[in-house]
């Protein structure tokens, strides 16, 4: 079957965007530990940082091997840097004016922000993949493959945190870690369901 063609030039704007996220991601999770105040939250956050930063090097890899500047500046690198930039002043904003726990919800509430970028980048990046041939195929889906279960976790897995802190915030009764902690959730499907289950872990 002959692969699908695709536009060249916007997979490079794509992994510039790509790069400018990972590196923005780290930014905000430093920014966001500072915030953090459940210890168990914290300690997720580190792990992600550090992924992150390895990240980083999955897209740095990958566009040395295409023959692209992962350093080079575009329209649409300057404003998900932009994004990323207010992200972390909205953090800093939240940890100078609110009350500590609000200050932690707003952080999770930015890192989901983040992720949803981050996740959204590496699935478009996993269609490229499919529709690519050759040694570009194999470079885009070892990135891909090597990543795709971290973003999953990030992404999901602090939203739950977002969702139970508030729930906390708000002198409800709240599931500390979230559900999708004890159910090790890695996909969309399976963060919905640990969100219907929270109830039978009340």
């Amino acid at each position: 079957m002959a692969k699908r063609p695709y536009d060249a030039a916007q997979l490079k704007q794509l992994l510039l965007q790509m790069m400018e996220t990972e590196l923005g991601g780290e930014l905000v999770y430093r920014t966001a530990l500072e915030a953090a105040c459940n210890d168990d939250l914290k300690k997720e956050w580190e792990e992600y940082l550090e992924e992150t930063r390895k990240h980083q090097e999955v897209v740095r890899s990958v566009c040395e091997a295409l023959d692209m500047d992962p350093d080079e500046q575009s329209p649409a690198r300057m404003v998900v840097k932009s994004i990323g930039e207010s992200l972390v002043k909205a953090m800093e904003l939240a940890r100078k004016t609110c009350d500590a726990k609000t200050a932690e919800i707003m952080a999770c509430e930015c890192v989901v922000h983040a992720e949803t970028k981050d996740q959204a980048n590496w699935e478009l990046l996993g269609k490229i993949a499919e529709a690519a041939g050759g040694k570009q195929q194999e470079i885009l889906q070892q990135a891909y493959d090597s990543v795709w279960k971290d973003e999953q976790h990030h992404l999901f897995h602090t939203k739950g945190w977002c969702r139970e802190l508030a729930i906390e915030h708000l002198g409800m009764p709240s599931v500390l870690p979230p559900p999708e902690e004890a159910k090790q959730v890695e996909t969309a499907i399976g963060a919905a369901r640990a969100e219907q289950q929270r109830s039978k872990m009340l």
